[in-house]
């Protein structure tokens, strides 16, 4: 941690995220943790897919194109953005703007990866981590994404588990999407800033607090959904 930065976002709602950036030691050992994974199936399935010949080769190789390939796109995706690796670390890869990320960020790292393991050990992958401000390699830049330690803890009140509040007072639409917007970035703040934000909307709704908020989101949700 005393080589990691913190990284500021600042959000449409005047918020400002702090993420703290992973440098090369940690996301070299969930590289390594990743890549003993990969190894071990590789291993098992190489002895296993033995007794049917040649099927069981042809077999193989699909299986080591698609974990050479495919093994960190489907968990950043289907995984909040954490291999076995970099969730071991504590880490998830996510779009530099603080949103999560997607399949083109993330199919983009991963594809330019074959750079960065140039010309050998990763080496303009590291120094490239090494020189750049947030701790990205040519695969990062190149797709806009980062690498962060994700948070230890959830928010207590999140917001696909709030009960649904209706909103009494009329709001504007940009006040609405304000509301949904919080509730979709809750779990990205600590409790402080949750509760600095939703004060910004106590002169249009009485008693505006963090859970408040997040029960007003969800019923917004719930409207546009049923419509």
């Amino acid at each position: 941690m005393l080589l990691d930065t913190a990284y500021n976002i600042g959000t449409p709602e005047g918020v400002e995220l702090r993420l703290p950036v992973a440098g090369l030691a940690p996301r070299s050992l969930a590289w390594l943790i990743d890549a003993l994974i990969k190894s071990a199936t590789l291993t098992v399935l190489s002895i296993f897919l033995q007794v049917f010949g040649d099927l069981g080769g042809g077999i193989y190789l699909l299986i080591v194109f698609v974990l050479l390939w495919f093994y960190n796109v489907l968990f950043e995706i289907l995984n909040h953005g954490a291999t076995p690796g970099k969730r071991a670390l504590g880490l998830r890869v996510m779009n530099a703007n603080g949103t999560p990320v997607g399949w083109s960020g993330s199919l983009l790292r991963n594809l330019v990866r074959f750079v960065d393991v140039l010309p050998g050990c990763y080496a303009f992958g590291c120094v490239s981590v090494l020189l750049s401000k947030q701790f990205q390699r040519l695969g990062d830049l190149a797709a806009g994404t980062i690498v962060v330690y994700a948070p230890k803890t959830q928010a207590s009140g999140k917001s696909d588990s709030t009960p649904p509040v209706p909103l009494k007072a009329r709001m504007t639409l940009d006040e609405q999407q304000a509301i949904v917007s919080f509730g979709e970035r809750a779990n990205l703040l600590n409790e402080e800033r949750a509760e600095e934000l939703a004060a910004i909307l106590t002169p249009v709704l009485e008693d505006a607090d963090r859970a408040r908020l997040l029960g007003h989101a969800n019923w917004l949700i719930g409207e546009r959904s049923a419509s």
